[in-house]
């Protein structure tokens, strides 16, 4: 070989063993519970909420408004890893959106009696002060609020919206919406030389009732504005005179999932659907973005690109819905209705790149988009936000976005409104962990409850709970992967159909290809307490139910977990029975060749003040079995996710009505610094362990189908368990 074949052979050789260069990818970097924003002595409990997002021109401090508070919160985000509060300024009246310019904030406030007697203001607070200046009459209420580019004037629509509870919201429902426009000079706003831009007599749907949703300015100082309900966009000119508009549509919809029945079927078309926006932004100044959420007959899941004069560059169809059912966040709940419903949109040039940022407010993620070919877009990421985003700012000068997520379960203690900062860098996504993309056939999934472990390295098997109790299915997870892919999903059936009545919490390999299940169940649904039998294609061969001495303690938390021990099954009960002393469970046991049941107590950590803990999983390997300990809290409240063992020494089972033995346990991890490795706030269910062929230990948490949840699936491996 010539020295300069060698040479290059060398250099080859080389390249193939660098990785490769990371692209660039927005990851989380923080997480701001907006109640962190409320003074000492208010009440913490209290719902509150961050809404539309904006940032002041330096880039370093956010402006959300939150409506249940009636408050504008400012946070600092000088140092975005850490942000800090800066306090709420009351509005007198409901804020629903607020922009920056100079070192005044202009918030659009809503302070009707009624929908059908509508009123609002818009205030000028002095951000040094936090004191209101100056606030402008509006005559109607506001909702969108938007800047131009230089500053120089505000557009607002003044949507004076229906009442959902009136002639079964249909429109029309006067009084009539329309824009606003204001003159700014400095920071100062005139009020005097406002001018009402009248939208009637344009749409196709209820002409003599626009209501205006929200607004968009380009370089041009024209204005974008969206008509929801009456499925119309309206373009204003520099003069403030309507320029053109145009109906924005309807669109087919090939391979949804229209049934909000407890399982995943894309496979159904929905025709001519109307696409009904909601958030609009300028791509450029001759393209608009819309976010098709829907709200009285629409809402076509999806996102368009639009020219200026109405026709379409790009339509999304059910792309994003598919992709965000890939990763788990799917709400199959909303089936029937508008899907992932798509809510605002942002547009902004990060390093030469333009993206679009598309929020799904059902789904609870952002879909990042390059926009290089308008198109054509690219989906290059979908990042994880809080439930049920609302707003959504880009920073670019900063590389930062910063998501504003509405929805606050505070009052039932469990997941908190929070603004999510992400950063851009050359660095791997983080999210998600956990994925389906790949597959011949969409497999849609959620709520993973237990895992197992097959008979090779990183190959897993996971089950679903009764979230999705109308097909319950075990995956096939392929762990080497990263992140880890979903690449079979098997469905439990009984007689040929999906088995009904089961709640599945726990899952174990037989050493035949079949499974042990273990199904958590609920007198109230008549879901019984049982152990089942599978055998490979998921027919059930064998349902053994709880004897009656154990039926007398019954309470609806029981089984989460099943693991085999030399051909005995042993389960873990989720928390104390009626027979059971206070701070003990059990530990069931059942000999499937002798029918034989036994138990012994495990001791539970004491929970904090208002708060549960309990059992999750149970999985042997080696001469320990390992259990998964919880407490039921959420964000800063989670003190209790672990893992905990047991020596199988222990595990000397009595009979069900003797006195059971109580086992000494020892701490094995800690999970919650594990929980934080998203920069989200901690989730409650940390519900599934197994530890794989290579004594690899691998977690995963129960997103409750994205049910008043997030949806964020953690999954991740402990590494190797001693």
């Amino acid at each position: 070989m010539s020295i300069r074949l060698r040479a290059l052979s060398s250099i080859l050789a080389l390249t193939a063993a660098m990785p490769a260069l990371a692209e660039p990818t927005f990851n989380r970097l923080s997480t701001f519970a907006t109640i962190d924003n409320m003074a000492g002595d208010e009440d913490h409990e209290r719902s509150s909420s961050a809404e539309i997002i904006s940032v002041n021109d330096a880039g370093d401090t956010l402006v959300y408004s939150d409506s249940p508070l009636g408050v504008l919160g400012f946070i600092d985000i000088t140092d975005p890893a850490q942000p800090k509060p800066l306090g709420n300024v009351k509005m007198d009246g409901e804020p629903t959106t607020a922009v920056i310019i100079g070192k005044r904030a202009f918030v659009g406030v809503n302070t009707s009696e009624s929908k059908a007697n509508p009123s609002g203001a818009l205030r000028v607070i002095d951000l040094a002060t936090e004191e209101v200046v100056t606030s402008c009459d509006l005559g109607g209420q506001p909702d969108s609020v938007a800047k131009a580019k230089d500053g120089s004037f505000l557009a607002v629509a003044i949507e004076n919206e229906r009442d959902e509870d009136v002639n079964d919201g249909a429109i029309p429902q006067m009084p009539a919406g329309y824009v606003v426009k204001l003159p700014i000079t400095g920071d100062t706003v005139d009020c005097a030389a406002l001018q009402k831009i009248d939208m009637t007599g344009l749409a196709d749907i209820a002409p003599e009732d626009p209501e205006p949703e929200f607004v968009s300015i380009n370089g041009k100082g024209e204005i974008a504005v969206t008509l929801q309900e009456n499925n119309h966009i309206v373009i204003i000119g520099a003069d403030g005179k309507v320029q053109s508009h145009f109906s924005a549509g309807a669109v087919t919809l090939e391979g949804v999932d229209l049934k909000s029945d407890g399982k995943f079927s894309f496979t159904e078309t929905q025709e001519n659907r109307l696409r009904e926006p909601d958030g609009i932004k300028w791509l450029g100044d001759d393209m608009v973005v819309t976010a098709n959420e829907g709200d009285w007959k629409g809402g076509s899941r999806g996102w368009t690109i639009f020219n200026k004069d109405g026709s379409v560059v790009y339509e999304s169809g059910a792309s994003l819905e598919r992709a965000v059912a890939e990763i788990g966040h799917y709400p199959e709940g909303r089936s029937k209705a508008k899907g992932i419903e798509p809510e605002s949109i942002e547009i902004a040039t990060f390093d030469g790149t333009p993206y679009i940022f598309v929020v799904s407010e059902r789904a609870s993620i952002i879909g990042v988009y390059d926009a290089t070919d308008p198109k054509a877009p690219v989906l290059k990421q979908i990042l994880p936000s809080g439930i049920s985003p609302e707003g959504l700012i880009a920073i670019p000068q900063r590389g930062l976005l910063a998501s504003a997520n509405e929805v606050d379960l505070g009052e039932d203690g469990a997941a908190r409104a929070h603004v999510m900062i992400y950063d851009l860098k050359d660095a791997a996504a983080a999210y998600p962990m956990l994925t389906s993309a790949g597959t011949e056939k969409l497999i849609g999934w959620g709520a993973m409850s237990g895992l197992a472990a097959g008979d090779e390295p990183g190959h897993l098997f996971a089950i679903s709970d009764s979230v999705y109790g109308a097909a319950p299915t075990i995956f096939t997870i392929d762990a080497t992967q990263k992140p880890a892919r979903i690449t079979d999903a098997l469905v439990v059936t009984r007689g040929g159909d999906a088995a009904q009545k089961l709640d599945l919490e726990g899952i174990a390999t037989d050493g035949e290809g079949g499974f042990w299940l273990a199904s958590e169940g609920d007198s109230a649904k008549l879901v019984p307490h049982a152990i089942l039998h599978v055998n490979k294609k998921g027919e059930i061969k064998a349902e053994i139910p709880f004897p009656a001495d154990l039926l007398k303690g019954e309470k609806r938390f029981g089984l989460e977990g099943i693991t085999v021990i030399d051909g005995v099954l042993w389960m873990a009960v989720q928390r104390e029975w009626g027979d059971d002393p206070k701070g003990q469970v059990k530990l069931l046991s059942y000999d499937p060749e002798s029918k034989e049941w036994g138990a012994v107590r495990y001791p539970l950590d004491t929970p904090a003040e208002g708060a549960w803990t309990g059992l999750s999983e149970i999985v042997r390997h080696g001469d320990y079995v390992y259990i998964i300990e919880r407490d039921n809290q959420i964000g800063a409240k989670a003190k209790l996710k672990a893992i905990t063992r047991v020596a199988l020494s222990e595990l000397k089972p009595a009979p069900l009505d003797g006195d059971l033995p109580l086992v000494k346990k020892e701490a094995f991890r800690d999970l919650i610094p594990d929980l934080h490795v998203l920069n989200g706030y901690v989730v409650d269910k940390v519900e599934g362990f197994t530890i794989d062929a290579a004594g690899e230990g691998w977690v995963v948490t129960d997103n409750d189908g994205v049910d008043d949840s997030s949806g964020e699936t953690l999954f991740w491996s402990i590494g190797k368990v001693e």
